[in-house]
């Protein structure tokens, strides 16, 4: 079996557009990961960020990047409208998420829960709120599997109802751009991904 090139198929997506601009509720993690996936997708969508990450310990560095995407946010200059919306901060969600996964390493089946518990979310938001759309920044990321966030995007879609964008952010060089971003708009980079497992793994990129 081919493996599936995900940007060809969000280029596709786009392609279809037409003069359209559907409304799309973006998950970010983190401003840096948001910076240019927001650069990409403001030209075509009218976005809102959503930023739910119970995962994140200890809550100052939650409330941290929280402040942080909304600084980006509120300083880039995109085509189209980017609003922020922020989720519970409820971390006890994400340890029952996780429970009797802490040990697997990092990458594994204990992120992966970990994906579908905010992917979840976003899709639950977005059918709700009448989104045309939904994705999430963490494909962005060389440490993340973009095959499994499709994956579970794509079983969402499925169970609620609103279509998954399918993405590959750090394809055509993505992440190289996020850094560059990050360093323009003097962002806060944080040097692990969020939980209290991915932190005791230093050094990693959200």
């Amino acid at each position: 079996m081919n493996k599936r090139n995900y940007q060809l198929e969000l280029d596709k997506v786009i392609e279809g557009l037409a003069d359209k601009t559907p409304t799309l509720l973006l998950h970010s993690c983190c401003a840096p990961c948001s910076s240019y996936v927001i650069e990409y997708l403001s030209q075509f969508f009218s976005i809102t960020v959503l930023y739910y990450n119970p995962n994140i310990a200890p809550q100052a560095e939650y409330a941290k990047r929280a402040l942080e995407q909304q600084r980006f946010i509120g300083e880039f200059p995109a085509k189209n409208r980017v609003g922020f919306i922020e989720g519970d901060y409820a971390p006890n969600d994400f340890f029952s998420c996780v429970n009797g996964f802490e040990d697997e390493p990092e990458g594994g089946a204990r992120c992966h829960r970990c994906y579908k518990l905010r992917l979840e979310a976003t899709a639950k938001i977005a059918k709700a709120q009448g989104f045309d759309c939904f994705a999430s920044t963490l494909s962005i990321s060389p440490l993340k599997s973009a095959d499994k966030l499709n994956e579970i995007g794509e079983q969402l879609q499925t169970e609620y109802g609103v279509v998954w964008l399918p993405n590959d952010f750090k394809k055509r060089e993505g992440f190289k751009r996020s850094i560059e971003l990050s360093k323009m708009y003097e962002l806060y980079r944080q040097n692990y991904c969020g939980c209290v497992y991915s932190n005791s793994h230093k050094p990693l990129s959200d």
